[in-house]
């Protein structure tokens, strides 16, 4: 008689593979080359205020990954737009706050903390004169954000603090907008 052999079942923990997720994780502490990615995002312009975002791919420890992704981008009848899409800086908020949604789904699912909630609510002032090139003195763009994470699951609220802490400390964009990030421009007339 063959013995049959059954491969354990992946421990998952807010829908997030935390076996593969360790996994992940020690390839990169084990040759950081794992973790360096490439991300690229292509914007073509549709007309008046519209544009097309286009995802290709990316790069992950030097392999490429295939993402077929698109999005528009538009603004506001009151600034020209045509109020179709989401702006920019919605866009950007939302960025924001997906990745940290991503933070906070991960490292609780690491520590066994099983959710119910995440909803993270983030909201800034743009002053238009800027913007419009009325004033050199005003920012073009948000000076400061607020944000609000509502959470909901079994871990304590010492847990829920560390783990608050922790996307602070680890997630991207929340680096990408506390900090300035060096803007390396190219023009190409054609």
């Amino acid at each position: 008689m063959t013995a049959v052999h059954q491969t354990p079942a992946p421990t998952i923990v807010n829908g997030i593979n935390v076996d593969d997720l360790q996994a992940v994780a020690a390839a990169v502490q084990a040759d950081p080359a794992n973790g360096q990615t490439h991300w690229k995002v292509t914007n073509t312009w549709l007309g008046q205020t519209q544009s097309r975002a286009r995802v290709e791919s990316c790069r992950i420890g030097g392999t490429e990954v295939k993402r077929r992704f698109q999005f528009d981008i538009d603004e506001p009848l009151e600034v020209g737009g045509t109020n179709t899409h989401p702006n920019p800086q919605e866009y950007l908020l939302a960025a924001l706050n997906a990745c940290m949604t991503v933070g906070y789904v991960a490292l609780c699912a690491l520590q066994g903390i099983t959710l119910e909630k995440v909803e993270i609510e983030t909201e800034g002032d743009i002053d238009l004169r800027g913007f419009l090139g009325l004033d050199e003195a005003v920012p073009a763009g948000f000076e400061s954000l607020t944000y609000t994470v509502r959470i909901k699951g079994d871990g304590t609220d010492e847990q829920f603090a560390a783990v608050h802490k922790m996307v602070q400390a680890t997630s991207p964009n929340y680096h990408n907008l506390s900090r300035a990030v060096a803007l390396k421009a190219a023009l190409v007339i054609e």
